[in-house]
């Protein structure tokens, strides 16, 4: 008899988690697919009636606008941006794990002062005015590929101290010692102990540097004047900028209303987070795992 109803209060529960993550999926879901039903809605009709997930006028003259009025620009955004997110994400994760490992040793001497390094840095940084004399007198990468892809987003305290703990809590020193044992060197060791038992935490961290570089426009913005090398985030902001300030001259009406500046808001969110939603199913039990054993266990 216990068991029976002990058996009912787990189905019950079980129902009641279902219940509550598919409203969570539907909350995550929704907004999507409106963001989509807006974006190929008839501009008129989405200044009258509002968004709609069932549109009275379709219409594609934003996303017409996007890749055929603005065709070669788009695609070499889309160049420029895939180029920056896949050797920023390479060199990051070639940096980072190498910079975490040694700190999580005990047997390192200056671990302590590295580790206050590198958190420090999480806590306060030089500010933007120095940084930009930085990059742009002393490194000279102002209107260079190398401004998308080393200032601010190259390294992060937060992912370092992430993979330090990962190394220090997974990483057990019986499995180095024994290593050491059978005449591997550190970098012997690093490479086939370390990164493979660590594969898990590396594509959660990729996939967020990965991101960081994808959406990232401020770089753009600060660094970047040369509209050749534009990446995907900043020329949208750019041509929003444009549309609004079509918008605001008294003597354009009839090109601003036959330009969808609703719309086009919409299709360009769809345009910027697609591909990165491809991606993302392909990463998910990676990132997953790796969030469960990532975790501070100290």
């Amino acid at each position: 008899m216990e068991s029976s109803v002990k058996g009912k209060g787990e189905i019950i529960f079980q129902i009641i988690c279902n219940v509550v993550l598919f409203i969570l999926m539907l909350l995550a879901v929704l907004p999507f697919l409106l963001l989509v039903m807006s974006s190929v809605t008839d501009e008129s009709v989405l200044l009258v009636d509002g968004y709609s997930f069932f549109p009275r006028v379709f219409s594609g003259y934003a996303y017409e606008y996007l890749f055929v009025s603005n065709a070669e620009n788009i695609f070499r955004a889309y160049g420029i941006t895939f180029l920056v997110t896949i050797v920023g994400t390479i060199i990051a994760l070639i940096v980072a794990p190498m910079l975490a490992y040694p700190l999580s040793r005990s047997d390192y001497p200056r671990r302590k002062v590295m580790t206050f390094y590198v958190f420090f840095t999480m806590l306060f940084n030089g500010g933007l005015v120095p940084s930009y004399i930085m990059w742009t007198q002393i490194f000279h990468v102002k209107n260079t590929i190398f401004a998308l892809i080393f200032p601010t987003l190259l390294m992060n305290g937060f992912y370092i101290m992430i993979l330090r703990s990962n190394f220090k809590s997974n990483i057990h020193p019986a499995l180095i010692e024994a290593a050491k044992i059978d005449g591997a060197g550190e970098l012997l060791i690093y490479r086939k102990i370390v990164l493979p038992l660590s594969l898990p935490i590396m594509a959660t961290i990729g996939l967020m540097i990965g991101i960081g570089y994808w959406n990232d426009w401020m770089n753009g913005l600060y660094y970047i004047t040369d509209n050749h090398l534009y990446s995907l985030q900043q020329l949208l902001n750019n041509i929003l900028s444009n549309i609004k300030a079509l918008a605001s001259m008294s003597s354009s009406v009839t090109v601003t209303q036959e330009m969808p500046s609703t719309g086009i808001r919409m299709a360009m969110a769809v345009v910027g987070v697609v591909p990165i939603m491809i991606l993302y199913p392909f990463f998910q039990k990676y990132f997953v795992k790796g969030i469960a054993i990532g975790g501070v266990k100290e």
